[in-house]
Order: C-alpha cells, then structure tokens, then sequence
C-alpha cells in the first residue's frame, strides 16, 4: 500500500470547513492507504500562541479527529513534536535546499502580514519542515487543496536536491486533490476561519449554529421574499452541496428564482441536514472525551511506531551523506 500523510494543525475548536474539507476525506480514504496523519503542534509555534492552552488544543484536536471517523486502529494519529526525527531531517534538508525556493512561498508572505510582529525564522522555514513531515514516511501521497499544491511541489524539489546531491531516497509525492471547493465562512467573503469569526464550529449545538447561519449573507440582491433570488450567488446555498441531496437541493434553487421558498426557509433546511451529520459527531466526541486515558495510550503507541519509523529514515540518510557511517540498517 502507498503511504499517505498528513497534518493538522492544533489551532482550536473545528469547523465545517475542516471536516467537508479535508477530514470527511481522510475518513474516507484512510484505509486505501497506510495512513499517517500528524497533529502539527511545531507548525503552530510559528505564530504567537498561548502556552497553557496547547496541550488541551493537542489532545482536544485528537479527540476530535477519532470523533469525526480517524479509525483508532487503522490510521497512525500522532503528535508531531513527540517524534524528533520531523525537527533533524528538516535541518538536513535545509542543508539542500536554495533560499530562493522559500522565498517564492506564498504562504510565507502572508502570514508575515498577519504577524508583523512575529516574522521569525520558523514561518519562513515552515516550508520545509512541511517537506520534512511527508519525507520522513516516505510519503507518496498528500490530500491537499489546491491552495496547498505549491507546498506539494516544493516537497518534490526537496526530494529531488536530496536524490540528486546523495542518491535515490526520498519519493517525489503526489497531491491528492481534495473534491470538495473551498468553503467559504458565513461572511460570504473569506474562507471560513476562527480568525475571521465566520465560521460554524463542529460541535456547536442546533440552537448555536441556527443564531449564526440566521443572520449570515445570502443573495444580497434578493431584500424581499418576494424578490427572485439567484442561488449560485448564495453563500447558503453554496453549504447545500456539502449536506444536501441532490433533489431537494434543486427544489430549493427552484424555490428561490421563483420567489417560491424565503430564504428562512432555505436556511432551516440547512441547519436540519447539517445537524443530520454532526449530532453524530458530538456524541462521539462527547463518550470518547470520558475516556481520555485511552486516548492517550493510543497517542503513545502511534508516536512509538513513528519514532522507529523516523530513526531507520535518519539513518538511512546520514548514511547517504556520510554523517555517522558506522552506523548500518
């Protein structure tokens, strides 16, 4: 089976448009694989965080993770910090690797305009510790977006400066575009995001999400019930696609062109569907939540399996660069 990685990052409470877009799919898929997904607690140091907050952050993201479908016994779910292999092979790899790679990264011009005060060395190497990740599993296989496809390609250079300076030893992985569109939050003008308050949580109540999604944007140009609306220029309607089947989705967008459905109307559809797949998310997470020892035990295991893993990818490398030939796999 190919290996397939990959990582989250432990920022707080999820929402919609993590799960639809990207963790429905790793359920999903997770057993066509040998899979790692990684909670990546050192990317999430190179912004300005709270210290207290982390380890609950950590753990709560795991939670959350085996709630949504993670098979506890499948899929290697670990911490990254608790495998120290992702830190050495990225300052191997920054050995190879040209600054002028890391400076066309978009990512990293973006996030300096959000932490102006914090543009440390770490976000600007964010990139290749993100290589590092992938590599140290000999990862064949990312599920990105496509706002992740530079990251993909970079990790594939990385790859061919180390195969070509040392020899054959990393895979040039591949991107697994991830269906699903990028969700927009409920501001209808951003990607849904904590940072921008737009969003609607995973485990919020029915209640909760309905005073959110009852005051968000829909077709600014319909004012009235009675006006026709527009549907493929409707946020709302847009979180249909993700909930939704197919016939009543287009007896809704028969409903608003006609003026025939108000979109209330439209929008308590919504919350009752949506509800229909995360009641089921919150009542796993809320049994699994009693049982945290558990948890971690599993936690332990998977870093285990992956710390053994990454020192046979390290020594195999130092060996490739001559670094501590004595030591043989």
């Amino acid at each position: 089976m190919k290996v397939l990685f990959s990582g989250i990052q432990p920022t707080g409470a999820l929402h919609i448009g993590n799960y639809f877009g990207a963790i429905k799919n790793w359920v999903k898929i997770q057993f066509d694989y040998r899979t790692f997904i990684s909670i990546v607690d050192y990317h999430a140091i190179t912004i300005p965080y709270d210290k207290k907050e982390m380890p609950e952050r950590v753990m709560d993201m795991a939670i959350n993770l085996f709630a949504c479908g993670i098979d506890l016994e499948k899929t290697n779910l670990f911490i990254q910090s608790e495998v120290p292999g992702h830190a050495d092979l990225t300052w191997i790899f920054n050995s190879v690797t040209p600054m002028g790679e890391l400076e066309r990264m978009t990512q990293f011009k973006d996030k300096s305009q959000q932490h102006k005060k914090n543009v440390n060395v770490g976000l600007f190497d964010y990139p290749v510790l993100q290589a590092a990740d992938i590599l140290i599993y000999k990862g064949e296989v990312v599920p990105v977006g496509e706002d992740q496809i530079q990251h993909i390609e970079f990790t594939r250079e990385v790859a061919r400066y180390f195969n070509k300076r040392f020899g054959k030893t990393f895979p040039e992985c591949e991107a697994l575009l991830t269906k699903t569109p990028r969700i927009m939050g409920l501001d209808g003008e951003n990607k849904m995001s904590k940072s921008k308050n737009n969003i609607i949580g995973l485990l919020e109540t029915e209640a909760e999400i309905w005073k959110k999604v009852g005051a968000a944007k829909t077709d600014p140009a319909r004012i009235k019930k009675t006006d026709p609306g527009n549907p493929l220029v409707c946020n709302i309607y847009s979180y249909h696609k993700l909930v939704t089947g197919e016939e009543e989705r287009e007896e809704i967008s028969e409903g608003c062109r006609t003026a025939g459905m108000g979109c209330v109307d439209c929008k308590k559809i919504f919350v009752k569907n949506l509800m229909k797949v995360l009641n089921p998310i919150r009542e796993k997470y809320e049994n699994l939540k009693m049982n945290t020892h558990s948890i971690r035990e599993i936690l332990n295991n998977n870093a285990e399996k992956c710390r053994h893993i990454a020192k046979q990818t390290i020594l195999e490398t130092k060996d490739k660069m001559g670094i501590n030939p004595v030591w043989k796999l």
